[in-house]
């Protein structure tokens, strides 16, 4: 299985660097205290990090804002995931715990202060795509049965035909949603190269030993940038 970057992405952002960790065989079903306790301290330290402070100039959001903009996104009608999860806690709103792979995730986002999805890969074979939507794409709005139209010109990841997230790093599909029957599970962690690339390898780390010590699954990791525009795995 592969994931892909279309190669036009990047004479909009020439320095994109997106980390890639997969897993499979995780038991999702399961209560996991140390995830728990992962996910409290890191929304401990956002809530003392934003406090009276505005997220959007903060300058580790300020590069996708930037980006948003270059990919033609009004980043303030639009946010990218881990802005979006900071401002939601420094407006004083808390943070669900949802299930052990999106605490996870969620966790290491805000740690790190880095955008992170999290996708099931076990409703297909196909490979994963980070590239701009085309006729036959569709996307189906968490928590909903009916399709959503999709603009022109946007960038998504999608598996197959499936829009997974829309506007690059925005908003997630009801397809690929991390339930507790995910075992095979697909992370990117968005970044820039030159500027916080560093700050994705060592995430990508850290997750990796995380879910390989904690659901004593497969895991492989790697990254993807306009020099090396896909990663290939097997698991």
């Amino acid at each position: 299985m592969k994931f892909k970057i279309e190669k036009t992405i990047f004479e909009k952002i020439p320095n994109l660097y997106v980390g890639v960790v997969v897993a499979k065989g995780v038991d999702n079903a399961k209560k996991y205290p140390e995830i728990d306790h992962l996910l409290k301290d890191s929304l401990k330290l956002a809530e003392e990090r934003f406090l009276n402070k505005k997220v959007k100039e903060d300058e580790s959001i300020v590069p996708y804002r930037e980006a948003f903009r270059m990919l033609g996104m009004n980043p303030n009608k639009f946010q990218c995931s881990v802005e979006a999860l900071f401002t939601r806690i420094a407006k004083g709103k808390k943070l669900p715990s949802i299930n052990p792979l999106v605490d996870l995730n969620n966790a290491t986002s805000l740690k790190h202060t880095l955008p992170m999805g999290t996708h099931d890969l076990g409703r297909s074979d196909e490979d994963i795509e980070l590239r701009y939507v085309r006729n036959g794409d569709t996307f189906v709005p968490m928590g909903s049965t009916e399709t959503e139209e999709l603009d022109n010109d946007e960038v998504a990841y999608l598996v197959g035909n499936e829009v997974r997230t829309r506007r690059w790093a925005w908003r997630q599909s009801e397809n690929g949603k991390i339930t507790a029957e995910t075992e095979y599970v697909f992370f990117p962690i968005d970044g820039f190269k030159g500027l916080n690339d560093k700050e994705v390898d060592k995430a990508a780390i850290e997750l990796a030993e995380l879910l390989e010590r904690i659901f004593k699954c497969k895991v492989v990791s790697g990254h993807v940038d306009a020099e090396s525009s896909e990663f290939e795995w097997s698991l």
